[in-house]
């Protein structure tokens, strides 16, 4: 008896009708074979701790909004050629991995058990009165919340998005001034920085690879209240 053709695909693509642009598709005709996926990371924060260790004052603000245990993780070691094989079987149609023995997917309990972040509180929602911000608006806003407010267009990109190396240099000045004497107001301002790259870096990165969104500053206005979100 003649065995049936094998091929790559799905037996249905019903649902997932994206194969013919699929990795999977290119490996199985032999386009792809050794070339190891290397994801953007945009690595400001690492660079910036390297060798400026937070201060105590710092330390215990940022335990106190519940994201202290992502810096202390670091910067994370990553099988590449683990993640290559991985997106092989993932489907950007269904957001599932497609393996031989099932499917599964990533889900806020694993990132609850990676960083230890709460995944049961309020949802981090844009608020209205900010949907109609202007650039001007983001800018004198960053400046309250921060005492940072950048000039040009190195700086800052379409009217909600401010470059991660800015805010890094930025840093870098302030550091040394960091000390036991050093005002609470400017302690909360120096962490919301490293709030700053820490989401754009670590938990919202985005294709740009150094740009964050100005849009956190809704919640990084109280840092106490920053524990009750998921």
């Amino acid at each position: 008896m003649d065995l049936p053709p094998v091929h790559p695909g799905p037996a249905a693509d019903q649902i997932l009708v994206l194969q013919g642009d699929h990795r999977s598709a290119y490996v199985w005709e032999g386009h792809v074979l050794d070339q190891t996926l290397r994801a953007r990371r945009p690595d400001d924060l690492w660079d910036f701790l390297r060798g400026r260790a937070f201060h105590a004052c710092v330390v215990h603000c940022l335990r106190a909004t519940g994201f202290l245990k992502i810096f202390e993780i670091g910067r994370m070691q990553l099988d590449w050629s683990l993640i290559t094989e991985l997106i092989e079987w993932w489907r950007p149609e269904t957001h599932i991995f497609h393996l031989p023995t099932g499917e599964v997917t990533i889900t806020l309990q694993d990132v609850q058990a990676l960083y230890g972040l709460r995944v049961d509180r309020l949802a981090v929602a844009l608020p209205q009165y900010m949907r109609a911000m202007m650039h001007p608006q983001y800018l004198d806003l960053l400046g309250q919340y921060t005492g940072f407010r950048p000039q040009g267009e190195a700086a800052v990109r379409g009217g909600s998005r401010i470059s991660v190396t800015a805010i890094r240099q930025h840093m870098e000045v302030l550091h040394p001034d960091i000390t036991d004497e050093t005002e609470d107001l400017h302690i909360d301002r120096y962490t919301r920085l490293a709030l700053f790259l820490l989401f754009g870096g670590v938990l919202f990165p985005n294709t740009s690879g150094n740009l964050v969104s100005l849009r956190f500053l809704h919640h990084l206005h109280q840092l106490d209240e920053l524990p009750q979100y998921s």
